[in-house]
């Protein structure tokens, strides 16, 4: 009888663990944009990846090659290296490409061979290559093979008249990699043109996106590093929940971030930055409230069109996190009048209000709700709720935080549908305590600098 109620438990513990496992994958970080950049010999692919490198600004970009992955020649093929074919897609380790690629989606280092292309050998130094937001693979054929293209976001081919590039060819050849000009052009005809015939033009098909005339084509440029801003602004719950909205990362949020969740952070560094953080927060959410136009007059006499922002506004801060919030709001809407609601979290069972101030007229305000940290969602469920009650429509209610866990944002988003959630990063998951992993502890003590073991404060707003 013991050992069955000790399998009923575990029973039931594995089940939780399944499902927290299933949700875990299921709202899962961001994965990397991956863009394969694939085109004939010469046909400006390096310069269209720098391009789009150069137009990505702050974000983490890593560029790598397909010609690191040729398979090192035997001494019997270097002897022979005018009868080999670097053209043909059996020149090129593929498994390791794969490799190598899954294990940077799956944010982790790797090392790229380093391909020497006089001694067509792998030189001793690798190159470490870390992972990123954006991984650019670039080579003639890297829309292939079908393993390679499935791991892409996106799928490029540069378009190129095919005398430029022979042109290209021959002057990167003799100048860069010390080859004979006769040399080059049997090369040419005899395996570069062939294969590019038989290999490389038929993947233009698995093409996404074809850019005629590569780097000179500024357009197309343009247009493919706008559409790679908008994914890398969308959080995979971002495609759930309609109603969520993640700030667009960069390295200066990313940085900040990194200083209010390092342990060590003094109190001071992490109140300046965090004040920095909950600034870009409410300025992003101010943006979603109702506008009309208006125009005015400048001081040169001309028309500008502008926008007017719905005046009646107040914000509501769960006290006592929430308050470290209200600065910020108050310096971005100048006499906005602030409700507060403190929430007290009692063990397994729920949360209870325990006091509430809000503006006598709160039913007809957009209300701006402040919260840096949404965990499981109970305290923002009860929140909501409470506005609910007090007449405010649901969808004119934006709930701002600092970071948010999956678990809270699935509770909040299917509970409140047309409230909107405006957040600055996506964390991973809870622990056994629903604290937020890897989160930045307690928010309340760590901004105000009071005593960790008060418990009461603790419990408060989460």
């Amino acid at each position: 009888m013991i050992n069955c109620e000790a399998g009923s438990a575990n029973s039931a513990s594995d089940n939780q663990n399944k499902s927290k496992s299933i949700l875990t994958q299921e709202v899962s970080t961001k994965q990397p944009f991956i863009i394969g950049v694939a085109g004939g010999t010469a046909s400006g692919k390096t310069t269209v990846c720098n391009m789009i490198i150069s137009q990505l600004r702050d974000q983490r970009v890593v560029l790598f090659n397909q010609d690191s992955f040729y398979h090192p020649l035997t001494d019997e093929q270097f002897k022979k290296v005018h009868e080999y074919n670097f053209d043909h897609p059996d020149a090129f380790d593929v498994e390791l490409l794969l490799s190598c690629t899954e294990t940077l989606k799956n944010g982790r280092a790797v090392s790229i061979p380093n391909y020497d292309y006089k001694r067509h050998r792998n030189v001793e130094s690798s190159r470490m290559v870390n992972p990123s937001d954006v991984i650019i693979l670039e080579g003639i054929l890297v829309l292939h093979d079908h393993r390679v293209r499935d791991l892409m976001s996106m799928k490029i081919f540069v378009d190129t008249d095919s005398d430029l590039r022979l042109a290209r060819r021959v002057q990167r050849d003799t100048v860069d990699r010390g080859r004979d000009i006769q040399y080059v052009l049997d090369q040419y005809a005899k395996f570069v043109k062939p294969s590019f015939e038989e290999f490389i033009l038929p993947s233009k098909k698995y093409a996404d996106i074809i850019i005629p005339r590569g780097a000179d084509n500024h357009v197309a440029i343009d247009l493919i590093v706008q559409h790679i801003f908008t994914k890398l602004g969308q959080h995979n719950l971002c495609q759930i929940f309609t109603n969520l909205f993640v700030i667009q990362s960069t390295n200066q949020i990313r940085g900040m971030h990194t200083l209010v969740r390092d342990a060590k952070t003094t109190n001071h560094d992490f109140v300046f930055y965090a004040d920095r953080l909950i600034r870009l927060v409410v300025e992003h959410g101010l943006g979603h409230l109702p506008f009309t136009e208006k125009q005015v007059t400048t001081p040169t006499g001309s028309i500008y069109t502008g926008v007017v922002f719905n005046k009646r506004l107040c914000g509501v801060s769960v006290v006592r996190s929430g308050e470290s919030m209200e600065n910020a709001l108050r310096a971005c809407c100048k006499g906005i009048k602030i409700g507060k609601i403190l929430i007290h979290g009692a063990g397994n069972n729920g949360r209870h209000l325990i006091y509430e101030k809000l503006p006598a007229d709160i039913a007809s305000r957009q209300v701006l709700l402040l919260d840096p940290v949404l965990a499981s969602g109970n305290s923002a469920i009860k929140a909501i709720s409470l506005l609910l009650t007090k007449g405010v429509p649901e969808s004119n209610i934006i709930f701002l935080n600092l970071i948010a866990a999956p678990e809270g944002i699935h509770a909040v988003c299917k509970k409140f549908p047309r409230l909107k959630i405006v957040t600055s990063e996506i964390d991973s998951s809870l622990n056994e305590d629903s604290c937020v992993i890897p989160g930045m502890g307690e928010f309340g003590d760590r901004y105000f600098g009071t005593d960790n073991d008060n418990s009461l404060l603790r419990q408060v707003s989460r």
